[in-house]
Order: structure tokens, then C-alpha cells, then sequence
């Protein structure tokens, strides 16, 4: 099991959560994300993490990672 984290300025409310979990959760290999709003974080945890589509998702749900 590995953890990858993700610094993402732009969230800012329960939509972000909902957004970004729900696509870095289709990623092959995830098993948890923990997006932190007071933090401005994303945390994915599972196994053979893809750290290019990890960064895909997000920018698919709409969000820039710093």
C-alpha cells in the first residue's frame, strides 16, 4: 500500500470533495482518498498508484494541482 498526496489550492467546499473523490476513485489501484478542504489536500492511498493519471483525474474533475 502506497500514499500519494496532492496539494490543490482551489478547494474550498463539499462539491470539491465530491468531485474530485469521485473521479481519482475510478483510477485503477485506489483504494482511498481523503480530499482535505481546511488543508487544501488530496490523499490517495492504494496500490500500483499511477501518478499521471492520479494527476489526470484531477484535472478531470476540474481542479490544478500546485
Amino acid at each position: 500500500m502506497s500514499e500519494i498526496r496532492y496539494s490543490v489550492p482551489d478547494i474550498s467546499c463539499g462539491h470539491c470533495v465530491e468531485a474530485i473523490g469521485g473521479e481519482v476513485r475510478q483510477v485503477p489501484g485506489v483504494s482511498q482518498v481523503t480530499v482535505d478542504v481546511d488543508a487544501k489536500t488530496v490523499v490517495v492511498e492504494g496500490t500500483d498508484l499511477d501518478d499521471a493519471a492520479l494527476r489526470a483525474a484531477i484535472d478531470e474533475a476540474g481542479y490544478d494541482i500546485a
